[in-house]
């Protein structure tokens, strides 16, 4: 079992930034996709950054790149979501993702993020 803990959610002005951390703990083993997703009431969940491929590649969702950037220190079983420009439309609760051998699969309780308007 892995338990995913966000941290680094916040209220911030638009154009201001966060930095939102995941770290995981339990019996943890190699992951195959370790990221970041996120989701607005009414919606569904989308994804917003992401490794996948062991960590060989990287992905973004069109509406953060450039202005957002994941991270990850292996020593710490953390991955970060850096961001920048913060606009309204990011709001939103953030919720860390992991896949472990392409089976197994474990989700955050989320961390709120608000941009003023």
């Amino acid at each position: 079992q892995v338990q995913l803990v966000e941290s680094g959610g916040g209220l911030v002005q638009p154009g201001g930034s966060l930095t939102l951390s995941c770290a995981a703990s339990g019996s943890i083993r190699s992951f195959y996709a370790w990221g970041w997703y996120r989701q607005t009431p009414g919606k569904q969940r989308d994804l917003v950054a992401i490794f996948t491929n062991y960590g060989g590649n990287t992905n973004y969702a069109d509406s953060v790149k450039g202005r957002f950037t994941i991270s990850r220190d292996n020593a710490k079983n953390t991955v970060y979501l850096q961001m920048n420009d913060l606009k309204p439309e990011d709001s939103a609760v953030y919720l860390c993702y992991r896949s472990e051998n392409g089976l197994r699969t474990y989700w955050g309780q989320g961390t709120q993020v608000t941009v003023n308007s």
